[in-house]
């Protein structure tokens, strides 16, 4: 699924298209995934204007004029995709791009429809029918906030706070631990194995034997690589796309993530590739020890 840097690139892409537009409809057919139901949510969004777009984590905001958020999690194959009302308009699209997706919108992908005032939509197509709208007051959005564990551009993400953090959990494996959503949000798959390429620390080792310079090797490591991940607008991997369809730039710039079998950038040696708690995982069997 989308990371921090995807999702944000994203994001930042949202704030121009329907940033100050006014909300004429809503539709679904996939209720399932929709809290509340279709028919509350759209009595209590239509007429509301965009006024932000933001994020947490993973998670796009999109504020509104009553004080409501609509949250958006596109989880593993979900995409957004933005229509001028113009009949041979560009499509504006990013996620996951399915085959054929884009092709007489709405399609069979498509579960859920904002439509605004000047005739523009928002599509939201989702091939495993995993990701979701769910409309937040601020308590709401409070909770998910606070169910969700420190972000690493938050100022509360200080090299004490990373560090208790980790003596809490001493016999889970670093990666482990990194992917753990409720401890630290926004990290993924991709830049925890870049994050740990960088810190010189093997992904399968326990916490309890990191040292304290991988450890404040790692804390630096983290913002940083998110930071030229966002910069260079998120990594295709998985079909990932930004909204206007383009692909990620941050991809020739990974060094372990995706790259099984081929040279270190360091040293040459073939990047190894295992499944970790399921999830693939990337190391140099040299550099990282």
């Amino acid at each position: 699924m989308p990371e921090l840097p995807e999702v944000e690139t994203i994001r930042r892409e949202l704030v121009s298209a329907v940033s100050g537009k006014t909300l004429k409809d809503f539709w679904s057919n996939w209720p399932k995934n929709v809290s509340p139901k279709p028919p509350a949510l759209k009595k209590k969004i239509v007429g509301c204007r965009v006024k932000a777009v933001k994020r947490r984590a993973k998670i796009l905001l999109i504020e509104l004029s009553n004080g409501l958020y609509l949250t958006i999690h596109l989880k593993l194959t979900g995409q957004l995709i933005y229509k001028l009302k113009t009949k041979n308009s560009q499509l504006i699209h990013g996620g996951h791009p399915q085959k054929g997706g884009l092709d007489n919108l709405p399609n069979k992908f498509t579960h859920h429809i904002l439509t605004f005032t000047d005739g523009s939509k928002l599509f939201f197509n989702d091939l495993r029918k995993f990701g979701w709208i769910k409309l937040a007051d601020q308590k709401a959005l409070g909770k998910l906030i606070e169910d969700s564990g420190v972000e690493p551009f938050d100022k509360a993400f200080t090299l004490a706070a990373f560090r208790k953090i980790l003596e809490r959990y001493p016999n889970q494996k670093i990666k482990q631990l990194l992917l753990n959503q409720a401890l630290i949000s926004g990290l993924g798959n991709i830049y925890v194995d870049e994050s740990c390429f960088a810190a010189r620390i093997r992904p399968t080792r326990n916490v309890r034997d990191v040292t304290k310079k991988e450890v404040n090797d790692l804390f630096r490591s983290i913002p940083k690589i998110l930071k030229k991940a966002i910069d260079k607008k998120g990594t295709s991997a998985d079909s990932y796309v930004q909204l206007d369809g383009k692909p990620g730039g941050m991809l020739p710039f990974l060094n372990v993530y995706g790259r099984g079998r081929l040279p270190c950038k360091r040293c040459k040696t073939p990047i190894a590739k295992i499944k970790l708690n399921g999830r693939g995982t990337h190391f140099c069997p040299n550099c990282q020890r």
